[in-house]
This record gives C-alpha cells, sequence and structure tokens, in this order.
C-alpha cells in the first residue's frame, strides 16, 4: 500500500482535508485561483457526479451477482479522481479510458447502458466513438495499458494536424488518457510516454493508482511515486490526493490546457483506493485487510466533498435531491439491462472497421451460408 506519507507529503497537491475542511497543502497553492472561481453550482455539481456514478455503480454490481452481467469492475471509492478530471476536460478534448471509468464516461454523455452492453456481452465496443453525443469518449479498453499508446498517437496526429497550440484554449484540443498503477508496469505505457515526450504530444497520462494491480500492491510495483516514473521521461508530472475531487478538478484543468498550449505532454499521479474488488470475479478479502478497508473508508470522497458542501451551507434538500437522482438512474439501469435485446450475427461485423470493407462481407454472407445449411439439413 502507498505509504501513509503522502497525506502530510507538502509535495502532493491537495485542498481538501479528509474531514472535508479545507486545507490546501504548500503544492495547491499555484492551483486555488483555478478552485476560488468555481461557485456553489459547480461544486454541488461535483459532489451530484460522484454520488449519482455510485448509485449506478452499485445497482451493476447487483446485476452481475444477480447473473444479468458477465463481469463488473466497479469504480467504488475511485469517484473523485474521474469526477474532477473529467469536468476539467473541456468540450473538444478527447478521452480515452481503461474500464472502470465509469464517472468520466458518464460525464462526457456516453449512455451508462452503452458500459452494461458490454459487460453482459452484447457489444464489442459499447459506443460510437465519432458520435458527438459521445463527448470524443472513446470505447474502453480491456487490452489494459494500451489506451495509452491510442492516446498518444490520437495526440500526436493532432499537432501534425494543427489543431493544438494555437493559444486557444476554447479552440485547441489535448487528450487525457486514464489508466492504473498495475497498467503502468506494463511496457505500453513507457513506449508511449518515450513518443509523447518525443514529439510533445497533447497528452494527459492519468493515473489513477488504487493500490492493487489485482492482488499485486503498489510497494511490490513500483520503489518510488509513480510521478516519478513519468518525470523521468522529461514530462512534468504532479501527484495528487485522488480522493479529493477539487485537487484532481484544478491540477487536470492546468495540465491539459498546458499541454493544448504545446508544451507537451503532462502526467499526473492521482492516489486513491479502489474499495471494491478489482472486478466481481475477484475476491479482496483473499489479499488485503479489514483494517486497510476502514483506513481507505474514512477518506471517502464522497463524504469528503459532503462534509465541505455542508459547511457551505449546502441544504439537506439538496442532498436527498442528489440521492433520488441517485435511486432514479440506478432504477433505471436496472429496467433497461433487463430489457435488452439478443444481438443479431450481423452485429459483429458491424465496427471492425469505420467503413464497409469487402472482407467483412464475405465474412457474414459465409456465416449467413453456414447458418442457412444447418436449416436446409433438417427439412
Amino acid at each position: 500500500m502507498t505509504s501513509p506519507d503522502f497525506l502530510t507529503d507538502p509535495a502532493t497537491v491537495r485542498v481538501l482535508a479528509p474531514d472535508g475542511t479545507f486545507a490546501p497543502s504548500p503544492a495547491a497553492e499555484r492551483y486555488l485561483p483555478l478552485i476560488e472561481a468555481l461557485g456553489d453550482a459547480e461544486l454541488e455539481q461535483f459532489y451530484r457526479d460522484m454520488a449519482v456514478t455510485r448509485a449506478f455503480d452499485q445497482q451493476a454490481t447487483l446485476l452481475q451477482r444477480q447473473g444479468q452481467l458477465a463481469l463488473w469492475p466497479p469504480s467504488f471509492g475511485q469517484e473523485a479522481a474521474q469526477v474532477g478530471s473529467a469536468r476539467a476536460a473541456r468540450p473538444q478534448d478527447h478521452i480515452f479510458p481503461s474500464y472502470r471509468e465509469h464517472a468520466v464516461t458518464r460525464i462526457r454523455g456516453v449512455d451508462s447502458l452503452d458500459i452494461i452492453r458490454v459487460m453482459r456481452g452484447l457489444s464489442h465496443g459499447g459506443w460510437d466513438p465519432t458520435d458527438p453525443r459521445n463527448g470524443n469518449t472513446h470505447i474502453y479498453t480491456l487490452v489494459l495499458a494500451s489506451q495509452t499508446l491510442h492516446a498518444t498517437g490520437f495526440g500526436m496526429g493532432l499537432t501534425f494536424d494543427g489543431k493544438t497550440g494555437s493559444g486557444d484554449p476554447e479552440k485547441d484540443e489535448a487528450v487525457i488518457v486514464y489508466y492504473g498503477d498495475g497498467a503502468s508496469s506494463e511496457g505500453d505505457v513507457h513506449e508511449a510516454m518515450v513518443f509523447a515526450a518525443s514529439y510533445r504530444s497533447p497528452t494527459v497520462f492519468f493515473l489513477q493508482n488504487n493500490q492493487w494491480a489485482i492482488s499485486v500492491p503498489v510497494a511490490t510495483q513500483a520503489s518510488a511515486s509513480f510521478a516519478a516514473r513519468a518525470a523521468g521521461y522529461g514530462i512534468d508530472s504532479v501527484r495528487i490526493d485522488g480522493n479529493d475531487v477539487l485537487a484532481s478538478y484544478a491540477v487536470t484543468r492546468l495540465a491539459m490546457d498546458e499541454s493544448r498550449d504545446g508544451r507537451g505532454p503532462q502526467a499526473i499521479e492521482a492516489v486513491t483506493y479502489r474499495r471494491g474488488a478489482h472486478t466481481t470475479s475477484d475476491d479482496p478479502t483473499k489479499y488485503r485487510t479489514k483494517d486497510e478497508e476502514e483506513l481507505w473508508a474514512q477518506r471517502d470522497p464522497i463524504a469528503r466533498m459532503r462534509a465541505y458542501l455542508t459547511a457551505r451551507g449546502a441544504s439537506e434538500e439538496f442532498f436527498a435531491d442528489v440521492d433520488a437522482e441517485g435511486a432514479d438512474v440506478a432504477a433505471d439501469v436496472r429496467k433497461r439491462t433487463v430489457e435488452l435485446p439478443v444481438p443479431t450475427s450481423d452485429d459483429m461485423f458491424a465496427h471492425v472497421y469505420a467503413d464497409p470493407h469487402p472482407v467483412m462481407d464475405e465474412q457474414r454472407r459465409w456465416l449467413a451460408d453456414y447458418e442457412a445449411s444447418f436449416e436446409e439439413g433438417t427439412a
């Protein structure tokens, strides 16, 4: 597990203490103007995003346990890192998630049921990343770490096409890619950082250090902070308290704006905790202790933000409204999940290529003829 020293490390960016009080760390000073510019509506939206996503996440876990999904990767405990960073991205930015960025995809406009389709085994991809309604959000990546290469290459393309570096933050585009501490030990991440640094790709590497690569602890994966790894490639890197939504927002907003402005890639290590299982096929009680889980429960990001908003004067009616929305979202997802139709065999050929392809047409015809041969044989 990450050393508890990160909580008092002056180099870690933190705005809210675990009890929800406003207590910026020394490293947070440069980001405070971004936070001071936020109004009550934006701060309350952060809380709403986190709480509603958790309600969806818990419902999806129940659906899997009841046999409605093949698998589910919970985001329980990582809501602040995801919500802050997703709200920091601008509409024109491009998002490359891993496979548990449920809050990120929701904020960018992806229908949560499209994630359900993937985990139910009804879709190879889930959604069309070119559909404007999905907010430039690319599909979930189950081959871990490969998304960092995709994001770097996409960012390089933005540079080659002149879509970044003009000095206009409302027009220039940037990329953010999400990955975990386990994926950071794979070669793809390091290759991506080499190319991003060499070509000054406008890519922000957002690492959610949730302490466990399935059952492998951080102490086994790295002898130094993950932020130090990125710095080794010449990439500006910041470590944040990943359970502080304000720190996540401010650091990501500045990193993306600097990246889009032609200053090259940036890296963020968000120190958080996966309170749920790695996926529903995992049993975390086999490798972590109850004391550890209780320690991180005291640092819960939603409870932290609720305490902060309460101190600012947020009403109980507001929190009740958020709870009601979360319940509605959960009920809607359950209803629509059990009503999902079984896909046709043609669907597997539809999204292999963006444009019609003769090989796919040939394979579709072959499968249709093969299935028809069984019908002929029973006539």
